[in-house]
């Protein structure tokens, strides 16, 4: 990761994503969990379009997110590899079952840097499955285990572009409490109903933040 390049992208994209999200912000409980985000922590949303993750990374200006990045997106060119890999993107090979991007983000998790995660993994229609979320991938479960990092869930509502201006809506995301899973292990179940259980839950705590959202926004 190029922290100097990093930076010049975050700048010199201010202005234009003030524009183009329009986003606003909401948090289940300012007084627990802001924007700022203190040492190593793992950033999980649902997924919507590759536009999640400027608004997210815009959303935690303040520090550098690591994020898993699907091989899709290294194959549009050279250019797009140079460019994610100078973000500090980590890419998963989902068809080959090559897990190095996990050890690798537990890696940054260790140094305390930021991770990002969208364990739907896939984008597009299959978003209207299964009450407008895809199944969880569990993977992000066991890095923050290993990395002894809290998660910080997040809900985007994933409206950009001419979806915004369709619904004459803005882009908004809203901040939950972080939720330390070292702390919700079961030793009395499997590590793989741990992990079922513990994937489910996010699951189900982002998507319980989604209709908090709502509920905050009919409230304005």
């Amino acid at each position: 990761m190029n922290r100097f390049f990093l930076w010049f992208v975050k700048l010199t994209g201010l202005p234009l994503q003030y524009f183009y999200f329009r986003k606003k912000i909401y948090y289940e409980d300012k007084s627990i969990q802001r924007r700022k985000i203190k040492g190593g922590a793992l950033v999980v949303s649902n997924h919507y379009s590759v536009y999640d993750y400027p608004l997210i990374m815009y959303t935690f200006f303040g520090r550098s997110l690591r994020t898993l990045v699907a091989e899709v997106i290294y194959q549009k060119g050279k250019f797009m590899s140079w460019f994610m890999k100078r973000l500090g993107a980590i890419r998963v090979d989902r068809d080959s079952y090559d897990f190095s991007f996990m050890s690798a983000m537990v890696k940054c998790l260790k140094d305390r840097q930021v991770g990002l995660v969208f364990p739907e993994s896939r984008i597009g229609e299959e978003n209207e499955k299964l009450d407008g979320m895809l199944e969880f991938k569990p993977s992000f479960v066991y890095m923050a285990l290993e990395a002894g990092v809290p998660i910080i869930p997040v809900y985007v509502n994933g409206v950009y572009g001419k979806d915004k201006r369709k619904k004459h809506d803005r882009a908004r995301i809203i901040i939950g409490k972080p939720i330390n899973l070292q702390e919700m292990y079961d030793e009395n179940k499997s590590e793989k109903d741990n992990i079922n259980d513990l994937c489910n839950y996010v699951r189900e705590y982002i998507k319980n933040l989604g209709k908090l959202l709502e509920q905050k926004k009919r409230e304005e």
